[in-house]
């Protein structure tokens, strides 16, 4: 597999591989949206298929659960299950606090509600995405499509009061037309460069009329496997304060993972 999947995928597959070894028979499991999540799901769909693992399934968007149902997940709403035992997702960023950045996928709101109702949250992503200080990628903010443009406004003036280092706005597009969410909503894209307060932007954002979530996970992840390209695997367990290293080896044949994309 390492000859097809280029060293970014591959370390994204290892991280995948690590996750599901905490899934156990008879959870009910938060499925994450994005590039990473789907190599997840692939190996989650797998231990289903080969250990006969049963297991509930709640996606974070529609395409997650075509993928899901494609690869064997009895697939379930989240009030249908309740409430979950184990989250899995990925990040667009991810500091020492295990604060994310998420949304890059276009599911941010539904990956936090469902997170949220999880006992625990891990997120599987690959080194690129660990870094100091949250905002280099571009923080979603979900809004309404009803008066998008004085929100926009509204979001500008309160960007002002916070620390943060850039102050770009954009109309996240798909193709010639505004891209539109699972819940029939916008994103709004906002270049902040820098995060300094990721506790305040989140709350000021949210209390704006017309903000329907922001991408921000704060106090929700509480584990974090990163995966490298040669298939060391670290994980990092805030609450219990450990830090494991394993290397997996990763299969030379039979790429099954060569359709997954964001």
């Amino acid at each position: 597999m390492s000859r097809e999947l280029s060293p970014t995928d591959t370390a994204k597959y290892a991280a995948s591989r690590r996750a599901v070894g905490f899934v156990e028979d008879g959870m009910r499991v938060g499925l994450g949206t994005g590039s990473t999540a789907a190599f997840m799901v692939r190996c989650l769909g797998a231990r289903v298929r080969d250990e006969g693992l049963k297991i509930r399934g709640v996606p974070t968007s529609s395409r997650t659960a075509a993928l899901a149902r494609e690869v064997g997940i009895e697939v379930v709403s989240l009030d249908d299950a309740g409430w979950l035992d184990l989250t899995i997702d990925g990040a667009d960023e991810v500091d020492a606090n295990l604060t994310l950045i998420k949304g890059g996928g276009g599911a941010h709101l539904q990956e936090k509600v469902v997170a949220s109702a999880s006992d625990h949250m891990i997120v599987i992503t690959d080194a690129a995405k660990q870094v100091a200080t949250l905002g280099a990628f571009p923080l979603p903010v979900e809004v309404l499509g009803f008066g998008l443009r004085s929100t926009q406004k509204l979001i500008a003036a309160t960007l002002a009061d916070m620390d943060v280092l850039g102050h770009e706005i954009t109309l996240r597009m798909a193709g010639d037309a505004p891209y539109i969410t699972d819940e029939g909503n916008h994103i709004l894209d906002l270049h902040l460069q820098r995060i300094g307060d990721p506790a305040q932007l989140s709350g000021a954002l949210n209390q704006i009329a017309g903000v329907v979530e922001n991408g921000l996970f704060i106090d929700i992840c509480d584990r974090v496997i990163i995966g490298h390209e040669d298939g060391r695997v670290i994980t990092r367990d805030i609450k219990q304060g450990t830090l494991e290293e394993v290397r997996l080896t990763i299969p030379e044949t039979g790429n099954l993972y060569n359709d997954v994309s964001d």
